[in-house]
């Protein structure tokens, strides 16, 4: 999170801080996290990440960051939702068996219903930064909180109603598409308005989050792509769509504000 800082135990310690105490851990095997963090349960990563095995050293502290943020946002979720169930995290290297079919890593980080799973190549996370254009911790974090943002919607069976929708009304279909999309966008944001209330963020990581909303906004892949912008096509959102939802989410703070099919009425 872009120099943001966890706090606990009435000490704030920078993510850069808090990542260098979960790699020592690792390390010595001993739990550094805990006595800083007062056992809230935000600085330790829990056991719901399934990985291949590891040979980077650098690569460890990516792991560890992105469990991290996959406790956080779980745990914001668990406060909010009385059913709330958990998704697990699989880490993976070119291509992974899914209840989805094949995942593979150039279609980038995603959630499979069928099996309640967040897809993440952790090299999408070089690209995002030196492709598209989005640097930072905080960046990365919002992609994990997008995803489990379609989780969010799996459980409150908003991912069935829209593939439905879309099974009965094909000519919706990228409409439909897009609503969900940028609902995750804003339950990304309400995961990172919990963040902030628990002091978890610095200046500039609010930022950091609205610049890869915008990265991957639909417009902005048509013009790196050389083509010309057709908003008809569209099935993630406009870069400004994805900003306005995620910055909706983060200033409200409430799931209830992330409507987006209203707007398609």
């Amino acid at each position: 999170m872009g120099g943001g800082g966890f706090r606990g135990g009435g000490m704030k310690l920078g993510v850069g801080g808090m990542l260098v105490l979960i790699v020592l851990s690792y390390v010595f095997k001993t739990d550094l996290v805990t006595p800083i963090t007062g056992g809230s349960g935000l600085g330790a990563p829990v056991p719901t990440a399934e990985q291949a095995p590891l040979n980077d050293p650098a690569e460890e502290r990516m792991v560890q960051f992105v469990s991290v943020v996959l406790d956080s946002a779980q745990a914001t979720w668990a406060r909010q939702m009385s059913r709330y169930r958990p998704a697990r995290l699989v880490l993976f290297r070119d291509a992974t068996p899914t209840a989805c079919g094949t995942g593979q890593s150039a279609s980038g980080p995603f959630y499979c219903p069928g099996d309640e799973k967040v897809y993440i190549d952790l090299s999408f996370f070089d690209q995002l930064h030196r492709q598209f254009g989005a640097p930072g911790d905080f960046a990365q974090a919002y992609v994990v909180a997008h995803e489990i943002g379609h989780h969010v919607q799996n459980v409150l069976g908003t991912e069935q109603q829209v593939r439905r929708l879309q099974q009965e009304n094909p000519r919706a279909k990228n409409a439909l598409s897009v609503a969900m999309e940028l609902q995750a966008d804003c339950y990304a944001g309400v995961w990172a308005h919990d963040a902030a209330r628990a002091r978890m963020l610095e200046p500039g990581d609010l930022e950091e989050g609205l610049g890869a909303a915008a990265a991957v906004g639909d417009d902005r892949l048509q013009q790196m792509a050389g083509g010309r912008v057709q908003r008809e096509s569209f099935t993630h959102g406009s870069s400004a769509d994805r900003q306005q939802w995620f910055r909706r989410g983060f200033e409200q703070g409430d799931a209830g504000a992330c409507d987006t099919f209203a707007a398609m009425r």
